[in-house]
C-alpha cells in the first residue's frame, strides 16, 4: 500500500489503465501474457491499485478504469471499463475516452506494454501534477507531467489533466494521431530520470515490453527480484 504525508490522496486522481489493440511485434495479446501467474494486465493492476479508493460493496472503483474495446477479455478484472469512441486510433483514443470516463481531474495513464510500473512512481509522478494541492493553493500552470528516460518521452506512464481530453478529440477528428501532436500542443511537465529517487530502478519501471524478446527479459528480472537502482549517466 502507498503511503503519503499528504491527505485523502487517493480521492484526488485516478488511474487509466489502456489494454491496447493488436501486439503484432509480439505476436499475441501482451495484456494477458503471463507474468508471476496472472494475466499481464492484472499484474499492472495489481501494482497500481493502492492508488485509487477501494471499490465499494457495489463493484468497481470508478477511479480506476480499464479501456478495451474486447470488454469480455478483461471482465476477470472486476473493474470499470470504457471503450474507444474511436476505435484503431491507437493510444490517443484510449486516452480521450479515459479521461472521459474517469471522475478526476488528474489521472495516471499506463499502457500494457509496461509491466514494470509500480505505485511508488505512479505516486510520484501524480504528486508532482499538483493533484494533491489544497483548496487553497495555486493550480498547476501545466496539463500533463510526461517522464523524459534517457532522452525518450514517456506519454504512457504519464499524468494527464482531464481537460487534455478536449484537444485530442480535435485531434483524432483532423487524423493527427501520433502523442507528439498531443504533447506539442500542451503545457507540459517534463520529468527526467534525475528526478526520481535514487533507489528507483528507471530502467526498469519505463521498460517497454514490446516482442518476445522484451517478454522474457521482463520475467528474468522479476525472477531475480527486479527494480534494483540502474545508474544512468549523470544521475
Amino acid at each position: 500500500m502507498v503511503h503519503s504525508s499528504k491527505t485523502n490522496l487517493a480521492s484526488q486522481y485516478g488511474v487509466v489503465l489502456l489494454a491496447g489493440g493488436k501486439s503484432s511485434r509480439m505476436g499475441t495479446n501482451k495484456a494477458l501474457l503471463p507474468i508471476l501467474g496472472k494475466p499481464n494486465i492484472e499484474h499492472i493492476r495489481d501494482q497500481l491499485r493502492s492508488l485509487v479508493p477501494a471499490p465499494d460493496e457495489r463493484g468497481a472503483s470508478p477511479h480506476f478504469v480499464v479501456v478495451t474495446n474486447e470488454p469480455e477479455s478483461y471482465r476477470f478484472l472486476g473493474e470499470t471499463m470504457v471503450g474507444d469512441r474511436h476505435p484503431g486510433l491507437g493510444p490517443l483514443a484510449g486516452i480521450q475516452v479515459g479521461l472521459q470516463a474517469s471522475p478526476c481531474d488528474w489521472n495516471l495513464v499506463v499502457a500494457c506494454d509496461m509491466p514494470m510500473v509500480t505505485a511508488e512512481v505512479g505516486l510520484f509522478l501524480m504528486e508532482l501534477a499538483g493533484a494533491d494541492r489544497s483548496a487553497n493553493e495555486e493550480p498547476t500552470g501545466f496539463d500533463a507531467v510526461v517522464p523524459v528516460i534517457g532522452g525518450q518521452l514517456h506519454p504512457l506512464f504519464a499524468v494527464y489533466h482531464k481537460r487534455c481530453a478536449n484537444p485530442i478529440e480535435e485531434m483524432l477528428l483532423s487524423s493527427k494521431l501520433r502523442m507528439i501532436y498531443l504533447l506539442d500542443s500542451l503545457r507540459v511537465k517534463q520529468v527526467t530520470e534525475a528526478d526520481f529517487p535514487n533507489h528507483i530502478n528507471i530502467g526498469q519501471v519505463f521498460f517497454n515490453m514490446n516482442n518476445p524478446e522484451d517478454y522474457q527479459q521482463v520475467l528474468k528480472w522479476l525472477s531475480e527480484g527486479g527494480r534494483k537502482r540502474e545508474v544512468f549517466p549523470g544521475s
